[in-house]
């Protein structure tokens, strides 16, 4: 993926032993497409060598507002006007002060001062002891750099160099390029609030086996991540996976179907936007044995019955004031008629069908649309990409029935 295809960033550093993963960020930027310009701070330069990070960018850094290599020595003008965006990476707890204050002592400081504000975002990743992190001075000035129009990433909390441990480590520059490429999405959601879930469930026959699928829950999570890059309040009912939380979305773990079904129907009614992306188990085991179910040596396998799960998504669908409810349909053949055939049973406006044991696993996928106006099909793509095309075409869908 190159989300920032075109994208020119200059990547501005301060002091702080976490300017290392400046390195990783640049690299990471450049892989997405971006075009990356570095400027440093005196106290940078302590840190890493503006030889390193030149040879990372390809471009020259700049550490100086003396500095003369711009025709007209006006750098602090130049290197914004043609950026889209100055990303801080680490942002000290000094250099959030001075731009606070307006100061401008040092190259970067000055260009984050003279950027043109309504088309060029400040984003800071705050990087500090987490003594520093706490003081009503470092609170109030991030707070002000907000309300000045800054984009505050993080901070995590974690082992700190320092060898103490709390808030103020800088985040990962996964985490930093994350943060960037969700700034530049549509905001198609903004105001709206959307319940996703995802992954299998795990119907427990005994304390050690049970019935579950192959769902790995990543086109669910994909689906949670494009929904809060497009603006919207997202909370995720996630089944057993091994998956990291989306950046700005609320995360709720079960295991079981009749969990999910109590999570959903906890919260449901809080929502807009309903996006039934689990695989959720159709029957669990009446009675659930106390202990391991172990072979006797006879050769006849344990027989039990089964009774039929709750259907989560059918409950939502029949509310008197429901959201707007998108179901999805994993099938093994003839994927348009299961499609349509659930659609109308469930009573949803749209269903997505997929082919699960196509995509279960799988880092790519491809979706049909079905709705009242037809059929569409969202081509072969990595599961993210088509996350965001189907957050666009739910919002399409959300935004007219509002207007009607």
């Amino acid at each position: 993926m190159r989300d920032l295809q075109g994208k020119h960033i200059v990547l501005g550093l301060t002091g702080g032993v976490a300017v290392y993963k400046a390195a990783e960020l640049c690299r990471l930027l450049q892989a997405n497409g971006a075009t990356v310009q570095v400027v440093m701070t005196d106290a940078a330069c302590q840190f890493i060598t503006p030889m390193t990070m030149q040879a990372l960018s390809g471009r020259p850094v700049y550490t100086s507002q003396w500095d003369l290599r711009q025709n007209n020595a006006m750098a602090h003008i130049n290197l914004t006007r043609q950026a889209d965006a100055i990303v801080v990476a680490p942002a000290s707890a000094d250099f959030m002060a001075q731009l606070v204050a307006g100061r401008a002592s040092e190259l970067l400081a000055l260009l984050c001062l003279a950027r043109p504000a309504e088309r060029c975002p400040l984003l800071l990743a705050p990087a500090m002891n987490r003594e520093m992190w706490v003081h009503p001075a470092t609170q109030r000035n991030v707070q002000q750099v907000v309300q000045d129009g800054a984009i505050i990433m993080g901070p995590a909390s974690g082992a700190q160099a320092c060898g103490e441990v709390g808030q103020g480590r800088m985040l990962e520059a996964q985490e930093m390029l994350d943060a960037l490429v969700a700034y530049f999405q549509p905001k198609v959601l903004s105001g709206r609030r959307v319940l996703v879930t995802a992954g299998p469930t795990f119907e427990p026959i005994d304390p050690v086996r049970g019935i579950t699928n192959h769902s790995s829950g990543k086109m669910g999570f994909a689906i949670a991540r494009a929904a809060s890059e497009a603006g919207a309040d997202v909370t995720l009912v996630a089944g057993p996976v091994v998956l990291d939380t989306p950046a700005g979305v609320q995360r709720m773990d079960v295991q079981t179907a009749q969990q999910m079904f109590d999570a959903v129907m906890g919260c449901v009614r809080a929502h807009d936007i309903f996006i039934a992306t689990a695989a959720v188990a159709d029957w669990r085991p009446a009675k659930t044995s106390d202990y391991k179910i172990k072979k006797n040596g006879s050769r006849v396998a344990p027989q039990f019955e089964l009774e039929e799960n709750p259907d989560i998504l059918a409950s939502v669908a029949a509310l008197p004031e429901r959201p707007y409810c998108v179901g999805f349909a994993a099938e093994s053949h003839d994927l348009l008629h299961h499609a349509r055939e659930k659609r109308q049973r469930k009573n949803i406006p749209l269903i997505v069908g997929n082919l699960g044991p196509a995509t279960f696993g799988q880092d790519d996928n491809v979706l049909l649309l079905v709705d009242d106006d037809g059929v569409k099909e969202l081509m072969r793509a990595d599961k993210l990409t088509l996350a965001r095309q189907l957050v666009a075409e739910i919002a399409q869908r959300v935004n007219a029935q509002k207007t009607a």
